[in-house]
């Protein structure tokens, strides 16, 4: 559908009119009484609500989010003796994933809790999450079944502990927890500034003994049922950041801050060994338990190191396993598998299968690292999104399921050199990240689909989606005399064999594809005066526009590259999209303004003004009725174009810094400012009955809190919720909408269109041969042959031979139809024949209407009544197929006898006026409706 602001135009405007959210109401009235008013539509003064009636978005609900794996709290691992399988629990947030670690495949995600995470614990029954100084008891790894409360203080350390659980808070107060009566069993009260506990450890075969390590380093041997401190070990002056139980008896690992690891028989209060890694404080440790001795340590640059305890030498090391802090590291019970998690939003899974104790990686989960740049969705049918971060990355997520998600790696600077020197530390070759990306899905298995530009990179970058890497080319100009020029804008033509590249110079260039050739610039020397913010082509390769810093917006022909159009904005522009199949154009200016245009009469046709601060981002509805814009001021917006209205608006805690609407239309996506993952929000009008009334001046937009990981269960509606409001108010549109209107009843056509042709259908469905009774025919109970099917009253035959003399009387005997007619020449009311009449089929109706003669028992009076109701349904213009039909089969029927009878003749005269002027007037109105069909197929519009 093209919206235009020419003639016939849903967009017209005489003059560019400034829209603000005040004024929203004033130009809909007009709209609104044009027509009759239909089912399901409201009217004008429906439309005025209050600023209470609306208090979060009507138009999108928040799904779930994409892309979140891990956070900075250490994972939790868990055995299933029923199934025999491992599950490996992350902190999302405020909530938790499980993980099958056989094939990582997500099984569980928990219910979200008040506040974010803060620590995690499990036992084989129950997983332990604590949040603020509450902490809670999960069940099948999702429903909340215990709640424990009473820290004054946040908890950070979590113990279970057989029937109970040990929680430590940040004033170093323990509590000690039975878990199925949530009531409290010890307190024990630490000062901070002698003994802060920073770890805490059950060591194997010490019957109710905890082991807790502190910040100022020393550790203590607490026996928590008899409330007494066994002993006090003086540590080595530095402050204890792990503790973990060896595989031997009485021995356990004691990681220190300075980045040593001691090995300590806590019975004899013995160091057996110590190591020492140079990368800072120790994270986290654990030990194999396959058969060969080596204790994994790590490191806050996100390195692992590997000892052999038996050698007491350093045996392997894995770099950059996470490129942050190691926040949990576990060695799978017999196997030799080490699960990591860090806060760089990843959870792998390393094998140590090779001849010298190496890990290489096996499985892993990988989100972005940092926040991200840009969003948008790849291909037609709305199921990847691709995102880039500043973490340089390129990655593709599913909205159908995790495992199509995949990554497209870092931008290197040159691939074959890395390959070619086999480089472990690819840092110094990376790309910067990616501000802004193009794709077309047109040619993805011939050549490479998608151009990104990169922070502060003149050079734009091309990547294969299919091969899931970076591509052969970068494109640049050869020429160029300043140092400091970067590409600012891109985009890939529909097609995707062009790519249009715009610099901060003013220089807009076209290249191949598949070939990387440069193809020509826009302009003589540039096309713009100031930097280039924004480029599009058209969906045929026609036009090319493009918009500069100095507030011009030009039109080129995209094969000649000549100038067609330049037009002035009110301000200077930040950003521009394109929706290619509806010819609109999408400006969002400096001054936090959003101008429409329609490309093919380059004029403005709508502006919208509403956010408060910088315009982030825009998308536009596949039917290319709504723009949705997103701000700095932390809202989302939805315009309605044809009307030209704010329809809807929410806030956000965290400002949006990316949006793209589905090609399906059934999810929004969105991209936050300090956030990691990508969060959906689908479309209510799809899937429910929305008003896209305009919103008033006083409205006031909730915050609307981001989805989470778990997909958003149907909510049964309460009673309040289902209750008529002004807001949608369901209309029952009634029998007839205007009595100007020509109005048509609700029978089907088989019930009047072939009243004409009884005689024929009769003939064509007459038997070949007369009915044969069965032999032995079943009871049935007999009925009246009728629409309504109703039971034969039994006849009671008294005499023993029933006489076959007809008997004149029943025929003399009139029906209720005659009857009704008869009493509708008097009082003047035929509705009650006329509904006789609807109830009737095609043979029953012809039955009446020739029965209506005196020749088969009726009268001149009583068809002088039935021409009158015909007149009657004629004037009130209702059920008018009706009339026409009815008045054919009697004309059709008495046609003979009519010119014979004054009375009728009269009345004929009557009828014949009123049908004339009825059909003079409709055929008009069908004249000027074929009239208008016609110019619309034909004009070019």
């Amino acid at each position: 559908m093209r919206l235009a602001a020419g003639a016939g135009s849903a967009l017209e405007s005489p003059a560019p009119t400034r829209i603000v959210t005040r004024d929203v109401r004033k130009g809909l009235g007009t709209w609104f009484s044009l027509g009759p008013k239909r089912r399901g539509t409201t009217t004008a003064a429906e439309m005025e609500p209050s600023s209470e009636s609306r208090t979060s978005s009507t138009l999108f609900a928040g799904f779930r989010a994409l892309g979140l794996f891990s956070n900075d709290i250490p994972h939790v691992v868990r055995y299933n003796t029923l199934k025999r399988r491992f599950y490996v629990t992350t902190c999302v947030g405020k909530s938790f994933h499980t993980y099958d670690v056989q094939k990582l495949r997500l099984v569980a995600v928990s219910n979200s809790v008040p506040q974010d995470i803060c620590c995690m614990a499990a036992d084989s029954r129950l997983v332990f999450a604590a949040y603020g100084n509450v902490f809670s008891a999960f069940a099948r790894n999702k429903e909340i079944v215990r709640t424990f409360k009473g820290h004054k203080a946040e908890i950070h350390l979590l113990q279970p502990f057989g029937d109970h659980v040990i929680s430590v808070d940040a004033d170093s107060i323990l509590i000690i927890w039975h878990i199925y009566s949530e009531e409290e069993y010890l307190q024990l009260t630490f000062d901070k500034s002698v003994f802060k506990i920073s770890a805490i450890l059950h060591p194997s075969t010490y019957l109710n003994k905890i082991l807790l390590g502190s910040e100022q380093g020393s550790l203590q041997l607490w026996n928590v049922k008899s409330n007494k401190l066994l002993y006090t070990f003086p540590g080595w002056k530095v402050g204890v950041t792990a503790l973990q139980q060896a595989p031997a008896v009485d021995v356990v690992a004691v990681g220190l801050m300075s980045g040593q690891v001691i090995i300590h028989n806590i019975k004899f209060d013995e160091t057996l060994m110590k190591f020492r890694q140079d990368w800072g404080p120790i994270t986290s440790i654990s030990f194999r338990t396959d058969g060969h001795p080596v204790m994994a340590a790590g490191s806050p640059c996100g390195h692992i190191g590997l000892w052999d305890l038996e050698d007491k030498k350093l045996i392997n090391q894995i770099r950059n396993a996470h490129s942050t802090a190691i926040a949990g590291l576990t060695f799978l019970h017999r196997e030799p598998l080490l699960v990591t998690n860090g806060a760089d939003n990843a959870l792998r899974i390393w094998i140590f299968d090779g001849p010298t104790g190496e890990g290489r990686l096996l499985r892993f989960r990988m989100g972005h690292s940092a926040p991200l740049t840009s969003i948008r969705y790849y291909g037609q049918n709305g199921q990847q999104i691709l995102s880039a971060s500043q973490d340089g990355t390129l990655q593709s997520f599913s909205t159908i399921h995790e495992k199509f998600n995949k990554s497209l790696g870092h931008g290197l600077i040159n691939k074959k050199r890395v390959k070619r020197k086999g480089l472990q530390n690819t840092m110094s070759v990376r790309l910067p990240p990616i501000t802004k990306f193009a794709a077309e899905e047109a040619r993805e298995s011939d050549w490479d689909g998608i151009i990104a530009c990169h922070q502060g990179k003149l050079s734009c970058s091309t990547w294969n989606y299919q091969r899931s890497t970076i591509g052969a080319y970068f494109l640049k100009p050869k020429e160029l005399k300043k140092d400091d020029i970067t590409a600012t804008a891109v985009d890939i033509t529909s097609c995707g064999n062009f790519a249009v590249i715009g610099l901060s110079s003013g220089t807009v260039d076209v290249y191949n594809m598949q070939s990387g050739i440069h193809r020509g610039s826009f302009g003589k020397d540039q096309a713009h005066k100031g930097s280039v913010r924004g480029v599009a082509v058209d969906g045929l390769n026609q036009l090319t526009i493009t918009t500069g810093s100095e507030g011009l917006l030009k039109f080129w022909n995209f094969k000649n590259k000549i100038l067609i159009h330049s037009m002035n904005l009110s301000s200077s522009p930040n950003m521009m999209l394109l929706h290619r199949d509806s010819g609109i154009l999408g400006l969002a200016l400096d001054d936090f303004s959003i101008s429409v245009l329609d490309i093919e009469t380059k004029k403005i046709v709508r502006e919208f003004s509403g956010h408060q601060g910088q315009i982030n981002d825009m998308a536009f509805s596949p039917d290319g009725r709504w723009l949705i814009s997103a701000a700095m001021d932390c809202s989302i917006r939805t315009w309605d174009l044809p009307s030209g209205c704010l329809i809807d608006c929410f806030l956000f805690d965290s400002a949006p810094l990316n949006v793209t609407m589905s090609p399906t239309g059934d999810f929004l996506a969105t991209s936050h400012v300090d956030h990691l993952g990508i969060y959906l929000w689908s479309n209510i009008s799809l899937y429910s009955v929305v008003s896209l009334r305009p919103l008033p001046t006083d409205y006031v937009p909730s915050v609307v809190t981001l989805p989470g990981t778990c997909q958003t269960q149907d909510v049964e509606l309460s009673e309040e919720t289902i209750e008529p409001s002004d807001e949608m108010i369901e209309y029952d549109s009634p029998e007839q909408l205007n009595e100007q209107l020509v109005t048509l009843s609700l029978l089907p056509e088989s019930r009047w269109k072939n009243l004409l042709n009884l005689d024929v259908i009769k003939k064509k469905n007459k038997p070949k041969e007369p009915p044969k009774v069965p032999k032995s025919a079943p009871f049935f109970i007999p009925t009246i042959p009728g629409l309504v099917p109703r039971y034969a009253a039994p006849e009671q035959n008294n005499d023993s031979q029933q006489s076959k003399v007809v008997n004149l009387g029943i025929l003399a005997q009139k029906s209720d139809f005659c009857l009704k007619l008869e009493e509708g020449l008097i009082n003047n009311k035929y509705d009650a024949a006329l509904n006789l009449l609807k109830e009737l089929g095609p043979s029953g109706i012809e039955t009446e209407l020739r029965s209506l003669s005196p020749d088969c028992g009726g009268s001149i009076e009583v068809m002088q009544s039935f021409l009158k109701m015909i007149g009657m349904m004629l004037d009130r213009k209702r059920d008018f197929e009706l009339a026409q039909a009815y008045l054919a089969l009697f004309l059709k029927l008495h046609l003979k006898m009519l010119p014979s009878e004054p009375i009728l003749l009269e009345e004929m005269t009557k009828l014949s006026s009123q049908v004339e002027e009825n059909w003079i007037h409709l055929q008009s109105l069908f004249n000027q409706s074929m009239c208008v069909l016609n110019y619309i197929k034909s004009a070019l519009l």
